[in-house]
């Protein structure tokens, strides 16, 4: 619950960002940019203030990590991108079909799967998704009623954070720590270490301005990364004990916090189609909280 505050609020300011001077890139590489220090310091310095080992891991670590690292920027994009077609409480709804397809693909790739009851309650909000994706007639969206640009921009980064994190997951269960929080800060550092480079290279190649724009927009970046920090911390280390479908049933409480956001900071209203696709959504997240 802790992790879906906290991304709400960096999704707020990284809507922010996006409207203001930054690319989707440049925005997206804000939190790994004001991120990486901090979670490198925290991921030294506790094992040696408990008096830990260092923790130990194997070449499917990097691989998990790598690949989750690879979707969740993916997904960043897609969500950040998305809020320029839908309202803020709308994207963040789409972003939350991620649970939908971490049931399926933790199943598929780490054997950890859902029972029917369960199956059931993610038709719903597939159908929640489908309402979701009525094309309005108001900002920006490209496309008929239900293939439209914001459409494929939701589910693509539903299936992104879906992978990421069932590969986060992978990632925990192959590095061995002292305790819970040393294995996931570490396996969060190497993640986050990983995204910066790639981040970097990319923006040098692509859009090389905004690397300068990041720094120059550093007094809302830097909530940016130090909310993701706090919020992948608490995910990594809900991850490290529980299957990902499980922590993101929980997780899904975000579609709130982003209702009072989009309401309160953003000014925006919804349309009664929206809102009935945010209850079916809603719906399905807290059968599958009670049934998983």
């Amino acid at each position: 619950m802790f992790a879906a505050l906290a991304q709400t609020f960096r999704f707020m300011f990284q809507k922010q960002l996006r409207i203001q001077t930054l690319s989707t890139a440049g925005a997206t590489f804000a939190r790994f940019l004001f991120a990486a220090p901090l979670i490198s310091m925290i991921a030294l310095c506790y094992p040696l203030a408990r008096g830990y080992s260092w923790p130990k891991f194997d070449t499917l670590f990097f691989l998990y990590a790598a690949a989750g690292g690879v979707c969740q920027v993916g997904a960043t994009m897609c969500v950040v991108a998305l809020f320029q077609q839908r309202n803020f409480t709308v994207g963040i709804t789409f972003k939350k079909i991620e649970v939908l397809f971490a049931a399926g693909l933790g199943l598929i790739i780490l054997g950890e799967g859902v029972s029917l009851p369960a199956l059931g309650a993610i038709l719903i909000g597939v159908v929640g998704v489908l309402v979701l994706s009525d094309n309005p007639q108001t900002i920006k969206s490209k496309g008929s009623q239900f293939l439209n640009y914001a459409t494929a921009l939701g589910v693509s980064c539903g299936i992104l954070f879906g992978a990421c994190a069932v590969f986060y997951r992978g990632a925990t269960l192959h590095i061995w720590a002292d305790d819970v929080f040393a294995r996931s800060s570490f396996t969060l550092a190497i993640v986050i270490l990983l995204q910066l480079v790639g981040m970097v290279g990319y923006l040098l190649w692509r859009e090389p301005g905004q690397l300068r724009a990041v720094a120059m927009a550093w007094r809302t970046a830097v909530w940016v990364g130090v909310l993701s920090l706090f919020g992948s911390l608490a995910w990594f280390t809900a991850f490290a004990l529980q299957n990902a479908a499980y922590v993101k049933a929980i997780g899904q409480v975000e579609i709130l916090f982003s209702l009072a956001v989009s309401i309160f900071v953003f000014g925006e209203k919804l349309g009664r189609g929206e809102a009935l696709g945010i209850l079916l959504l809603t719906t399905s997240v807290i059968a599958l909280v009670f049934l998983l």
